[in-house]
């Protein structure tokens, strides 16, 4: 990488130079992929669709407007092809491993939930709810305290690990439709009943999610590489 110390400091007064550095290992990786012709024209054609580029007058008008060259058109028209294809061959291997390793982040749930800082109300409440003297959407619009008041108590669907810890082990472990007795959490007397469990599973779209989350850390690894580099350079020249 060369890249002059003046640009280095501008980059990082504008907190610009990570984002920067993340463009330039990106370019350098897709420089190791090609396109099929019959690619090519598929980027070139969604290009002009995304746009809404219909001759190449609009084209030219295009480029004139964003200042581009020929080269940096074509960058930018096969820049998603080139994306797509080197996550396929670098990183879609190994999307299911993330996808089990990251499961228990992934799972979603819905739940009924009711806030109050009185544990007296929250035990009545619990009763009035497990007896079938009320429902929880009644008293969750009546009584929480909390956010959730205004959706009636329903939170979700939302992933399971999401939430403090006591409230993602309790839900963990509850079957659905079961009422949970009321616990603390700080200050706050929880009321809580699973309605549904959503688990997660490995699709088509989970795995393009797992796929770009590898792609992203395998950048923001290269990034702190070169910009440890950068700063080891920095502090040899002073010295």
């Amino acid at each position: 990488m060369t890249m002059a110390s003046p640009d280095c400091s501008k980059l990082a007064r504008y907190r610009l130079l990570r984002p920067y550095l993340r463009q330039e290992v990106l370019e350098e990786l897709l420089q190791t992929v090609s396109l099929q012709p019959e690619e090519e024209a598929a980027a070139r054609r969604q290009f002009l669709a995304d746009q809404e580029l219909d001759s190449d007058e609009s084209l030219q008008v295009y480029c004139a407007l964003h200042r581009l060259s020929l080269a940096d058109l074509e960058y930018q028209i096969t820049y998603p092809v080139k994306i797509w294809k080197v996550c396929q061959e670098q990183f879609a291997p190994r999307a299911e491993s993330r996808f089990l390793a990251r499961k228990a982040h992934l799972d979603q749930v819905v739940y009924s939930l009711l806030r109050t800082k009185d544990g007296g109300l929250a035990r009545e409440l619990f009763l009035q709810v497990r007896e079938g003297e009320q429902s929880f959407a009644d008293l969750a619009a009546a009584y929480a305290e909390g956010p959730e008041r205004a959706t009636r108590g329903i939170v979700g669907p939302v992933p399971l690990s999401q939430g403090h810890p006591r409230l993602v082990d309790r839900l963990r472990s509850a079957e659905a439709g079961e009422l949970i007795e009321p616990f603390l959490i700080e200050d706050w007397w929880v009321l809580v009943r699973l309605e549904s469990s959503v688990p997660a599973t490995f699709g088509p779209y989970v795995a393009d999610a797992m796929t770009q989350e590898l792609l992203n850390e395998w950048l923001e690894e290269q990034v702190d590489q070169r910009l440890e580099g950068l700063s080891h350079s920095s502090t040899t020249t002073a010295g």
